[in-house]
């Protein structure tokens, strides 16, 4: 396989298995039967803008162009921080996306990676976006109107728990299971009066209070790693080892961790058991 790297594609099987595909230009190759086998991946040195497919010498906003990052919402600074929205400004880069993607309803939820954890999502994401960063469980606590409002509320919980994830921490192990709805029932009285605010200052604003169940994950992982040693294609072009397992975005082989979503739009080869004879390769899906 020879393309550019997009991130990685994961869904959840019947056993609430994390199931992977490695997307290299328009081709996929099914990761989670490749666990024990070598995988080499190489690259070319080039990198081609996600939006544009010009040649870029670095990477914007995980896979863009300097050009493209300047002018694309998805690329504003309001998508990483949703309360900073400023649409109501006049100043939004593409109003008529920012209505397909910001005035939608948006999720509030729990996780717990390498730790507890708040974040917000659209439904679309949900399981995804938990698998994406490597989340054993998670609770969708609140559906709200907006995406400014999502994050307006994840403020006000993030004074409380984190909404980060200690990546180094999540790739050496599973953190112990968590009753997450106990954790909510406890955390959202605290900010009862904050919420109230929210509503009062903003009519068209809504936040519903969800009762779902806590959605668990496994990841495909033969052995964690005991030192995480991260690989950086902008270092080392040549990635190989033995698969041992898949958790987040990360490949997690026998000689260190990749981030395939960091290195989005880097244009890669990708060979499975490169020793051993072509015939014996796996097929794509």
């Amino acid at each position: 396989m020879f393309g550019t790297l997009s991130k990685m594609a994961a869904s959840l099987d019947d056993a609430s298995v994390a199931q992977y595909q490695l997307k290299v230009g328009d081709e996929k190759l099914a990761l989670n039967e490749l666990i024990g086998q070598t995988i080499k991946l190489t690259h070319s040195g080039k990198i081609l803008c996600s939006n544009c497919g010009k040649k870029t010498k670095k990477s914007y906003s995980q896979g863009h162009c300097y050009v493209c990052m300047q002018k694309l919402a998805s690329c504003d600074l309001c998508i990483m921080k949703p309360e900073t929205c400023h649409f109501s400004e006049g100043t939004c880069r593409e109003p008529e996306w920012a209505q397909t993607h910001c005035f939608v309803p948006h999720y509030v939820y729990l996780s717990n990676t390498s730790g507890i954890k708040v974040g917000i999502t659209r439904h679309s994401q949900i399981p995804t976006r938990w698998i994406d960063q490597g989340a054993t469980q998670g609770l969708l606590i609140f559906r709200v109107s907006t995406r400014q409002l999502s994050g307006l509320v994840e403020v006000e919980l993030a004074k409380l728990v984190n909404d980060k994830t200690h990546w180094q921490a999540m790739l050496k192990g599973h953190n112990e299971n968590q009753d997450l709805k106990a954790v909510a029932s406890e955390l959202i009285p605290q900010i009862e009066d904050r919420l109230n605010e929210l509503l009062m200052e903003n009519g068209d604003y809504k936040i519903e209070r969800l009762d779902e169940d806590i959605q668990s994950i496994n990841f495909p992982i033969l052995e964690f790693p005991k030192k995480v040693k991260s690989f950086n294609f902008d270092k080392t072009p040549e990635v190989i080892g033995t698969l041992k397992g898949i958790k987040g975005q990360y490949l997690i082989f026998d000689t260190g961790v990749i981030n395939i979503r960091k290195f989005s739009s880097y244009e890669v080869d990708v060979e499975v058991n490169p020793l051993a004879d072509s015939n014996e390769q796996l097929a794509l899906v």
